[in-house]
């Protein structure tokens, strides 16, 4: 079921604030609040589906417990019970997750494929075949999952950066000078020059382009960090114990 215009609206309000601000928000019941915190979960849906696949169960259990544990998670009752766990939303997910998936086996209950339950209709569902592409050893479903989320953070803050500069009419800048923000890529770029040449502009012109780029997917990234973190203090260490995951999995991911 689609939310309302104003529970839209409230959500799209909650866009830059912090997770834990949504959190209390939704245990308050304020308007939007509930919608903003299902698409921050949304949004990092994948990690934790390869996390739960990791743990060893199948593809449709997989998304089945996926599933389930997000309504679990977004029922009133839970989260009145929620409660921020060191700072971190990616440490408070993982945490509820583990807490679920302990539940759901001391029970001895799995949510069934075709059954009463309600599914979230998340538009982008996980992309089995890209799981089924890294390889299976190596690495701690606990380090993997770190490393998927800071890899969906990246790929949010570039969608945002995409979206910014093609409301802009500048779609072919950023096609073309989005390369430029990965620095694997220094060996495939285009010159200055040649950049240059397509946009029909100066060299100099580019490096300013370049730098403006850098410069605001920089920020993107601070912002969507921010978002997952309880305050701007945290950032820095949040982005630097991503970026360590990422190097600890280089190589088990498909990017």
């Amino acid at each position: 079921m689609k939310p309302n215009n104003s529970s839209d609206a409230g959500a799209r309000g909650f866009r830059t604030t912090r997770w834990s601000g949504i959190l209390l928000s939704a245990q308050t019941q304020a308007a939007g609040s509930k919608e903003a915190l299902a698409e921050l979960c949304k949004l990092y849906w994948y990690p934790l589906y390869g996390y739960v696949r990791r743990r060893g169960y199948s593809t449709e259990d997989a998304q089945d417990l996926t599933q389930g544990f997000f309504l679990d998670f977004l029922d009133r009752k839970a989260l009145k019970q929620a409660t921020p766990v060191r700072g971190r939303f990616r440490s408070f997910l993982l945490a509820s997750l583990q807490n679920y998936l302990a539940d759901q086996l001391d029970r001895e209950r799995t949510i069934k494929r075709g059954g009463q339950v309600q599914f979230i209709p998340f538009e982008r569902l996980p992309d089995e075949e890209r799981y089924q592409s890294e390889p299976a050893d190596g690495l701690t479903p606990e380090k993997i999952f770190d490393a998927r989320w800071a890899m969906t953070l990246i790929e949010e803050t570039l969608r945002q950066l995409r979206l910014e500069y093609e409301s802009q009419g500048k779609a072919a800048v950023i096609e073309l000078l989005e390369p430029f923000l990965d620095p694997a890529n220094s060996r495939r770029l285009p010159s200055y020059e040649e950049a240059a040449a397509r946009l029909k502009i100066t060299a100099g012109a580019v490096k300013v382009l370049i730098h403006r780029l850098r410069k605001r997917h920089h920020a993107l990234l601070r912002g969507e960090v921010g978002r997952t973190v309880t305050s701007s203090a945290k950032i820095n260490d949040e982005i630097h114990a991503l970026c360590e995951a990422l190097v600890a999995a280089e190589g088990y991911l498909d990017s």
